[in-house]
This record gives C-alpha cells, structure tokens and sequence, in this order.
C-alpha cells in the first residue's frame, strides 16, 4: 500500500528518537560531529555544512512530497536556485524563463548568471510554438517553469513543456512554490526538478527562510551535481529552520485547503465588482487557465492578484487600506497578506519585459475566516 499524502508529510522522514521515544525527532543543534578514530564516521556524520540530521529528516521529508528520487534543503528558494544553476550551467548556456517569473529568479539568471555569460529568453510558456521556438536556442540547458505564475497567475502545462524541453535536449524545471505539493506533482507530470521558496506554504508560518531542490528518479548526475553545490557553497539550511520547516509541512493538506477555499471567496468577492477591473485566480471559470488548473491541480491554491480600475492611486491606496490582510512581503502564511508587486515583489524587473502593471495587488490568502476575508476586502474597496 502506497502511503497517502498527508501520512508522508507526517512520517516521512519522522521517525521517533531510538533513544528515548520522543514522538517528535531531536534538532541536533550542533557544528560537528565526534569521530571513533580518524574517519570512523557515526553514520556518516561529520560536520554540519555536509550533513546534520535534522536537515537529512526534512530532506527525506521532501522527496517524499514531491515524488523525488532525493531532495535538498537550503537556506533560501534563491539559494536552492542557485544551487541548481551552478549544476547545470556553463558559461555560453541558454535558459527560458516564463515571462511571468518571481523578479528574484529573473534577476538571479540574468545578472548573476548573465555577468558568467549564461543566456536568458523570456517567453510566454502558454505559447507552444513560442516556447518551441526559444527552445531551439543554441546550447539550452535549462526551461524553468512557473506555475501558477508571480503574480499574475498564469497556468502553464507542465507535461507539455517538459515534454518540448526533453525533445530540445534540455532540463525542465519546476518553481512548485505557489501550488506546493499539496495540490500539484511536477515530477509525476513529467518535470526533471522542482525548487521551492520553502518559506512560502511549506513552512506555513512566515517563520522561516528556507529553500529546496527535489530531483526527479533517474537523474542521479543531477542529483550528484546538486549535492556537491550544497556542500561546497554551503547555503545550507539550519537545523532549526529545518526543523520548523518540517513541522510546517506536517500541516500542508489542511492549510492548503483552507487557503483554497479562503481565496475561492476572496477572488468570487471581488468579480465583478466596480472598483476592480480584473481578478486573477485559475479558481474562476472566466480564468484562461482555469481548465488546465482544474486538470494539473486538485485545488487552486491561495494567491491571487487583482487589477484596479482606478490605476496606480486607486491599487496603493487599496494595499494600505487593508486590515485583516497585512501589507507586507512574502506569501504562503497561515495569516494574510497584501502586496503591491510593481514596488514590492517585482521591483527588480521594472523597465523590464517583466514588469508588472501599477495597477495590479497581490493577495495572498490566509486562513482566516473567509467571511473576515471577504468584508475587509470589500470595505478596502469602498474607501477608495
């Protein structure tokens, strides 16, 4: 019998101390490791950089989310991102990027990576042929996908782009961070590797930094490559903050059905009305993406971004009217937020192709009782 999801979010990689027990593994809170005699190991522990346990639990815990043949943490989704980079890449390589991607990850690939002379197309990934075509691009190594998309919640087939990246000779990657394990499987679609801002929706309780890498079964050069980055830049994870992420994800299904259901109302509050000239969340029939969401995911998630009508005025003065929906960086917390991207998130892409229009908040939904939801967002609106 194959566990179900929430029994591996709770077990995996969670077995109980030997020792004395305790249901709840130790955080082993320590730089190194004694040794019996000159490389006599205790299973393979040596220094914390190279491997600590609590970091080994939240790694097993992972792959088992994600359908992975091994994942590994870090200390942030830039981190793990970077990690990936410097495996794969090659100076005079290409990647495609969505060009409707996080602005970090943009500008991570385009002016770190781009001074080591690695190569960047955006493209809009619901364009098959747009997509086939900056594939096509000498030396690509890399499509990175994002999906739903920062911020405006484009939905991007994953089977399919894996599908036109393997034909292209290269990697298909997945930022899973919006969707999380809960309601969407990359790897089972089709994806090579799937990174995650692990701050976001793992950890559940904006506290915590962290980041992660899952790499797909039969890739174990990749694997390999990834690791050894892990362990010879050292932007490891903590054995505190991966024990808080672990503890996070032991609560993933209920939370990410209840950000769901939550944004569900939210985005339906808010259809339609005067002050808003477009809602974007997959969870709407009127959504462009909304059937393919319906088919890759098993619910839609608890982010959504809203254009309004009024322009830029009306957008700021919405994002600091707010009272239950806190006006603050990040996504993925148990309680509310709200966020003006084009200064905020994305500030690092203005006067780019990515930009984001002055008009558009982002939401992201907690798991707050969604009638308090829905009425802060509406009076937000009347005081404009």
């Amino acid at each position: 019998m194959t566990d179900g999801f929430a029994t591996r979010a709770i077990h995996a990689g969670q077995e109980f101390d030997p020792t004395t027990g305790a249901i709840i593994p130790p955080v082993y809170l320590t730089s190194t490791f004694v040794q019996d005699g000159i490389g006599g190991l205790r299973n393979g522990y040596e220094y914390g950089r190279g491997g600590n346990p609590t970091r080994d639990a939240l790694q097993t815990q992972l792959a088992a989310l994600e359908g992975g043949a091994r994942a590994l943490s870090f200390a942030s989704g830039l981190a793990a991102e970077d990690a990936v980079l410097r495996a794969t890449l090659k100076p005079g390589d290409h990647v495609v990027l969505g060009n409707d991607a996080y602005g970090g990850t943009h500008r991570l690939i385009s002016r770190v990576f781009g001074a080591w002379g690695v190569r960047l197309t955006t493209v809009d990934l619901g364009d098959t042929d747009a997509a086939r075509s900056a594939l096509g691009a000498p030396n690509t190594r890399l499509l990175w996908v994002e999906t739903p998309s920062n911020p405006l919640m484009k939905i991007s087939d994953i089977a399919a782009l894996a599908e036109l990246a393997h034909e292209a000779g290269a990697l298909a990657v997945v930022d899973n961070t919006f969707a999380s394990p809960a309601l969407q499987q990359p790897i089972a679609l089709g994806a090579d590797i799937v990174v995650h801002s692990t701050t976001k929706y793992l950890g559940g309780h904006s506290d915590v930094i962290g980041g992660a890498v899952v790499i797909a079964p039969g890739l174990d050069e990749v694997g390999e490559a990834i690791a050894f980055q892990q362990f010879a830049v050292g932007a490891v994870s903590s054995p505190l903050d991966a024990f808080l992420t672990s503890r996070g994800i032991k609560t993933l299904e209920l939370r990410m059905r209840q950000h769901s259901a939550n944004a569900q109302a939210v985005a339906e509050a808010l259809e339609g009305h005067a002050a808003v000239e477009r809602v974007f969340y997959p969870g709407l029939a009127m959504h462009p993406g909304h059937e393919l969401a319906a088919r890759q995911m098993s619910g839609f998630g608890g982010m959504l971004s809203v254009a309004l009508a009024g322009g830029e005025a009306s957008a700021r003065r919405f994002a600091e009217s707010t009272r239950v929906f806190q006006l603050a960086e990040s996504l993925g917390g148990v309680e509310s937020l709200i966020g003006y991207p084009s200064e905020m998130t994305h500030a690092s892409v203005k006067d780019t192709p990515l930009a984001i229009a002055t008009n558009i908040v982002r939401l992201s939904v907690g798991v707050e009782t969604a009638a308090d939801l829905v009425a802060d967002v509406l009076e937000a609106l009347a005081r404009l």
